[in-house]
């Protein structure tokens, strides 16, 4: 992988994150200004502290005019001057920390949110780590940019003007002297730029293969282990971590070179310069107060320099990393959870409407490679429908557009008389189930496997597992419905996994049900309760089964037979049979004989 780090890269970056971080802080925007007011006022009161060590020697100790009283005054007065300016400052900093941590959390909410509805055809080409690492790692960045970066640079740039400004009234050529470093610094920090920028994104994009190649690998274990294929995997994992280390080392390099030893030796020539000028004047009481004072203002110049160059490693970090999340902010959403479809209400069904209706569907994942072709079918209300064929015949890819995972090029799918893109995303999910071949379960019980975040009532909930045939093991658990399932449902064996999905699914009581080759892994005996209760349904529920397995489909009212994104032949199994040298009673035969 290799970035782009051209400059016009880099300044599309620098939008990107400060549009973001914008946005994250708008609600927070009053405490920011007010962050700003006190730091000020710190500023002011520390700007004062050298002033009045001024006074302290031109008027008392060079004069030999001891007023211990006065003294002490001015004394107390820069130490509490002193004390307040860093008190306020700390709790700038906590309110500061206060901010970023709430703009942290909207940005995670909003990128969690943004992921959960993106399309499909999105993570056909997403890698899971690295989404993960946008969501957990670059975020967290943000924070880091808010609570060190931009209080430092805020606070540095507010002490930089005051000083420069006091400064001025004591000796405006001596200041002029002091503000040349300014030009001297900012060189440094783009030279810095040219040379960090490019390992910076590079890091930046190598901790999420590192992400990617961790959750890739630990995901299918069994399957690195059953093919033994640890060592090469530790060799491309150990190939990205030494590309990760040098691009970190390229920025340290960067860094330990051109930061803080620049500025202290530019701090040591001011210095020097500074005294030379004071030693090239006739020096009288005045001139040695003065001379502490702009000693004294040097240092607070030149820290705040430092502090804000320091702070370009981490501010570098931190806009490659916001841009990545806006970069992933822009990516579109599916067009059914646009606002304007937030259709809840459920339309009624019209007699004699088709639950599905596809008119001369043409789609392909790559542009001009298409895997259905001008593709039409009506499937009745209540009906149950199989569909079936070779792989790659286009079964899966059918139902994907019935789901709305992807757009047709070509044509359209109406559900119950409606467009399927006009259906509101809210109303299209409850009308359609779904249970798909391979049962996602979470780390939950039984009953917030089925309920999924609904809030179902438990009635509702049990009824779904009856009609799933899915009560009685469920109810056989040692905690009933509430019994912890385990990662991935690991308590459950794959036809209970399955029947779970199946009960999910019903108890959204959908009007349309579809399944995507529910029955390919599990047992016969458990393919016979999944008929059962798909003969329960019928009549009720439109059903439409993507069947790999034909004995799931024998009993289905039609069965479509695909080949290469056409529809070959159309039946029911009896009708199919009697096809001599058909496609499907060559599929048929050729699983019996399998058996």
């Amino acid at each position: 992988m290799q970035p782009e780090t051209s400059s016009g890269q880099v300044r599309r970056q620098a939008g990107q994150a400060a549009h973001l971080l914008r946005r994250a802080a708008w609600p927070d925007r009053a405490h920011l200004w007010w962050a700003v007011l006190w730091l000020v006022i710190a500023a002011g009161l520390e700007v004062l502290g050298p002033l009045l060590g001024k006074k302290l020697i031109d008027e008392h100790l060079l004069p030999h005019r001891l007023d211990w009283p006065r003294m002490a005054l001015l004394l107390g007065g820069v130490l509490v001057f002193g004390w307040s300016a860093s008190w306020l400052r700390y709790l700038q900093l906590v309110r500061l920390s206060g901010l970023a941590m709430r703009s942290v959390q909207r940005l995670r909410e909003w990128v969690y949110g943004h992921v959960l509805r993106l399309p499909m055809a999105f993570f056909d080409r997403a890698i899971t780590g690295q989404l993960v690492s946008r969501v957990t790692n670059d975020t967290e960045a943000v924070k880091t940019l808010y609570i060190q970066v931009l209080f430092v640079i805020l606070d540095s740039g507010i002490v930089l003007v005051g000083t420069t400004a006091a400064m001025a009234w004591l000796d405006w050529r001596l200041m002029l002297i002091v503000l040349a470093l300014v030009p001297a610094v900012l060189g440094i920090v783009w030279l810095y730029q040219r040379l960090s920028a490019p390992a910076v994104t590079r890091a930046r994009a190598l901790r999420s293969d590192i992400n990617g190649q961790m959750a890739e690998s630990i995901g299918g274990m069994s399957v690195l282990q059953a093919n033994n294929a640890q060592e090469r995997f530790g060799a491309r994992f150990a190939t990205t971590n030494r590309a990760h280390y040098k691009a970190r080392l390229s920025e340290l390099r960067a860094n330990a070179l051109l930061l803080r030893p620049a500025l202290d030796f530019l701090n040591v020539v001011l210095l020097a310069v500074v005294i030379f000028s004071f030693g090239q004047r006739s020096m009288n009481a005045v001139e040695v107060g003065v001379l502490y004072a702009f000693i004294s203002y040097i240092a607070r110049v030149v820290e705040p320099l430092i502090q804000i160059t320091m702070q370009f490693s981490g501010l570098q970090q931190a806009v490659v990393a916001t841009s990545r999340v806006a970069a992933l902010l822009e990516e579109a959403n599916a067009p059914e959870h646009a606002a304007a479809q937030a259709a809840p209400a459920r339309a009624a069904s019209r007699e004699g409407v088709p639950a599905v209706r596809v008119e001369h569907l043409t789609f392909g994942y790559v542009p001009g490679t298409p895997v259905l072709h001008d593709l039409s079918l009506e499937i009745p209300q209540g009906a149950f429908f199989g569909i079936v064929g070779h792989t790659g015949s286009g079964k899966s890819t059918l139902l994907s557009l019935m789901l709305r995972y992807y757009a047709p090029e070509r044509g359209r799918i109406e559900i119950h008389g409606e467009a399927l893109a006009a259906i509101g995303n809210e109303r299209f999910r409850a009308e359609v189930g779904l249970v798909p071949q391979d049962p996602f379960l979470l780390a939950a019980s039984a009953r917030e496997n089925i309920d999924m975040g609904r809030g179902l009532p438990r009635a509702r909930i049990e009824e779904a597992a009856r009609a799933a045939h899915a009560h009685g093991f469920i109810a056989a658990l040692e905690q009933g419905y509430d019994t912890p399932l385990g990662e991935g449902g690991s308590r459950l064996s794959t036809g209970q996994k399955q029947l779970i999905a199946i009960a999910r699914a019903l108890a959204g009581r959908p009007r349309i049900l579809l399944l995507d080759e529910a029955t390919s892994h599990i047992d016969s005996q458990t393919e016979q309760i999944v008929q059962q209760a798909l003969d329960e349904l019928r009549g009720k529920v439109t059903i439409i089964a993507i069947a790999h397995r034909l004995s799931t489909i024998r009993d289905a009212d039609r069965i479509i037979v695909l080949n290469h994104g056409r529809i070959a032949e159309t039946g029911s199994h009896e009708a199919l049979m009697r096809i001599e040298g058909g496609l499907y009673q060559r599929l048929y035969l050729l699983q019996q004989l399998a058996l």
